[in-house]
């Protein structure tokens, strides 16, 4: 037996250049879960009057869950560790924050303190990053789901709280998560081995090595998946200076009146 095929994960065992494009999820539970969900997106009356843009949001993020859990994506991620880290990018960066302004008012109740959350989602990233619990998450399917809930929720958590949270504090937790995301993918990048044991082989089909796919995922993860949060911080910059040049412009007029 090929030794890459000692890792069989979630998503399959790590499929050649020739057959991935074949290799489809159809694990009846996900199905199951992407099918009721639709009903109810593609049902605005049932969905509960969810406005037209919440529901978009909703409906990005289904279309995203079965991009990454259903095509041929999820069975390349088992080859390639920057194709995992590139769901894991998107799981955090494109899902949760699209999941957070779709559901909107109905998270108001989930108690997400700014920093506490900023610190889990760091916390929870980078432990299924160690080369030791990713192996673990490899290797049986309960605790891949873990890993994948569990950087859902972290993720949901923090953008959770920077929706609720002021400018000023939303800028700040943004930059140490930028700082953060940087650093882990600089660790990955400049380690001077394979530290991912279940993609030592897996690349080799594809001509790639283990070091090669391993210092691109880190800098995946290093230059886009910081500059998504830096892209997000200046969002929240432009509107909160938008929002102080409009308090300025009315304050004049309320003096006169």
């Amino acid at each position: 037996m090929n030794e890459s095929q000692r890792w069989v994960p979630y998503c399959g065992e790590a499929p050649g250049p020739a057959v991935w494009l074949e290799r489809w999820n159809l694990d009846p539970v996900l199905c199951t879960g992407l099918i009721i969900s639709a009903f109810f997106l593609v049902q605005p009356t049932v969905a509960g009057g969810i406005s037209r843009g919440r529901l978009s949001s909703l409906r990005g993020a289904w279309a995203l869950v079965a991009l990454l859990y259903a095509s041929p994506l999820c069975a390349l991620s088992s080859t390639f560790f920057t194709v995992r880290v590139v769901h894991h990018m998107a799981l955090v960066l494109l899902v949760a924050p699209l999941l957070t302004y779709g559901l909107g008012k109905r998270l108001d109740g989930v108690p997400a303190p700014l920093w506490t959350s900023t610190a889990l989602a760091a916390l929870v990233f980078w432990t299924w990053h160690a080369p030791g619990t990713y192996s673990a998450a490899l290797s049986s399917v309960p605790v891949y789901a873990l890993m994948q809930l569990s950087l859902a929720a972290s993720a949901l958590l923090f953008w959770t709280a920077l929706r609720r949270a002021g400018a000023a504090q939303a800028l700040a937790a943004l930059l140490v998560t930028t700082v953060q995301m940087g650093l882990l993918g600089a660790l990955i990048t400049f380690a001077s081995r394979p530290m991912y044991a279940p993609h030592f082989l897996s690349t080799l089909d594809w001509g790639v090595s283990a070091l090669e796919d391993q210092q691109l995922a880190g800098l995946t993860m290093w230059a886009p998946g910081s500059m998504a949060y830096l892209c997000a911080a200046v969002w929240i910059g432009w509107r909160w200076m938008q929002a102080e040049r409009g308090r300025a412009g009315r304050t004049p007029q309320a003096r006169l009146t």
